[in-house]
């Protein structure tokens, strides 16, 4: 009977018709392994820099030289990473990064679900060369917090950026310190002479927000108004590994 019918089909539409409807099958099913290949690309793109970012700031606690004393970590309002920082020029430098921010909670002292964001900019002196950077940013201040919420926030302008203290013994340099606004800690992979961050702009990556989380979202729904509703597995070892490597400081009774 299948034989049959399959011989009528032949039969009765001609062969035009046919290389035409076969022609939109393997289209669309093209199409379809297209579309789920591009959206796989961009879930691994978004946790690779996830783990990255984890593991930026485990290399940097556990380097005796560069750690980042744990006093000052420790009371950090939000930390941005911002792992593999492109920056290249001569005379007039040039920047672009991708990287991710998290904001402790004031009642747990644990950090909650990331944003993503953009870093880009121009700085100026003497500097030559190209280097990958890896940065992290300690913001301290409820100014510097201000300007994190905001789509978009210049370094320097927004909020004062200092190199910060580093190293286990650097626990007095960090309290006399503290009144800082944001801190940078920015590990070199090559050579750079001069390095400012001041002038950077940061953008919250809505594109990437939506598509991580599903939903549209900016900086501000996501670390303070609390409007993720399901955080992915990634994101949640995201924010185990940030909590273990800064935990909030405990006050003393």
């Amino acid at each position: 009977m299948r034989h049959k019918f399959l011989i009528l089909i032949q039969e009765d539409v001609p062969n035009f018709y046919l290389e035409i409807f076969m022609k939109k099958i393997v289209f669309i099913i093209f199409l379809f392994l297209f579309c789920s290949a591009s959206v796989q690309a961009e879930e691994n793109d978004t946790q690779k820099l996830l783990r990255d970012s984890v593991s930026v700031m485990e290399e940097i606690m556990n380097s005796p030289d560069q750690e980042i004393p744990s006093d000052l970590i420790s009371q950090a309002r939000a930390i941005l990473i911002f792992p593999t920082l492109i920056k290249a020029g001569f005379m007039l430098g040039g920047r672009y990064g991708e990287g991710v921010a998290s904001l402790r909670s004031k009642k747990t002292g644990k950090f909650g679900p990331p944003t993503f964001l953009v870093q880009s900019g121009l700085s100026f002196g003497f500097q030559a060369g190209a280097e990958a950077v890896d940065l992290v940013l300690l913001v301290m201040t409820e100014r510097g917090l201000e300007g994190l919420l905001e789509d978009k926030f210049t370094l320097g302008a927004d909020a004062a950026v200092s190199v910060g203290p580093v190293g286990r013994h650097a626990e007095a340099a960090a309290d006399v310190m503290m009144q800082g606004e944001v801190y940078s800690y920015s590990r070199s992979k090559g050579a750079f002479a001069g390095v400012s961050f001041k002038g950077t702009v940061i953008t919250t990556d809505e594109e990437v927000n939506k598509a991580y989380y599903g939903q549209p979202l900016k900086s501000k729904d996501i670390l303070l108004q609390g409007r993720v509703k399901k955080i992915p597995q990634s994101g949640k070892r995201f924010i185990k590994g940030l909590n273990m490597l800064a935990p909030a400081k405990i006050k003393k009774k």
